[in-house]
């Protein structure tokens, strides 16, 4: 059973969160062959306040 963890930072519509499922549930189940009931998909979104680039905060960031 494959299971893939994805972390994200937050802001992202829902939408594109369940589109990003489907698509990464596809791409697992075609390239190992695993059915997609089978694939597991984990996505993690953290906040802009804990993600750092470059030893600054996301968040501090303009245009982030």
């Amino acid at each position: 059973m494959p299971i893939v963890n994805i972390q994200i930072l937050e802001g992202r519509p829902e939408e594109k969160v369940k589109e990003l499922i489907h698509n990464v549930t596809e791409t697992v189940s075609t390239t190992l062959g695993a059915p997609k009931e089978n694939v597991r998909i984990l996505v993690s979104e953290v906040p802009k306040t804990h993600w750092g680039i470059g030893g600054i905060s996301v968040s501090d960031m303009p245009n982030r």
